[in-house]
């Protein structure tokens, strides 16, 4: 009979470990270097088709990392690109999809009212390897298809770097 509650005690500890919680978890980054590249490359994709563009990216959270503007992109750019990667981040899906999706009367349309959402196409979550690292807006080329080939192209250029 003694070893009884023994045993019980050792069955409740044991269970205890299984439904404890880590109290901090560990996710990766982008390092400024890599975010610069990635910007670096989609601004280049859209040079080499004439197109003068800003290109931000941004991490997990939002926040810049990299925001570039080439000389002759307008002055709205800045906001519209940072805003689409921004976007794409939030959601963890291109911008284009959203476009879609939150057209009003559909379920999603009132995401639209949110501060900083923007709902066209340029922007693109960055992820690889099963990875989350944030996302990459484009804005200036004409047209949200075009903005967001040029991101997709940065997103290439540093594939080997993120992909494990």
């Amino acid at each position: 009979m003694r070893k009884l509650p023994i045993v019980v005690l050792a069955l409740i500890g044991m269970s205890s470990n299984a439904f404890a919680q880590e109290a901090v978890f560990e996710t990766k980054s982008l390092t400024p270097e890599t975010a610069l590249a990635a910007a670096r490359a989609a601004m280049e994709s859209c040079r080499k088709q004439g197109f003068q563009v800003a290109v931000a990216v941004v991490d997990r959270a939002g926040l810049t990392q990299v925001l570039l503007r080439d000389r002759f992109a307008g002055v709205h750019t800045i906001e519209v690109a940072t805003n689409k990667a921004w976007s794409a981040a939030s959601f963890r899906t291109p911008t284009s999809s959203l476009a879609t999706e939150t057209q009003p009367g559909k379920p999603l349309g009132g995401l639209r009212n949110l501060p900083r959402f923007l709902a066209v196409g340029g922007g693109v979550a960055i992820e690889a390897g099963g990875t989350y690292f944030g996302g990459i807006g484009v804005s200036g080329a004409p047209g949200g298809d075009s903005d967001e080939s040029c991101a997709k192209a940065g997103i290439k250029a540093i594939s080997d770097a993120i992909e494990f």
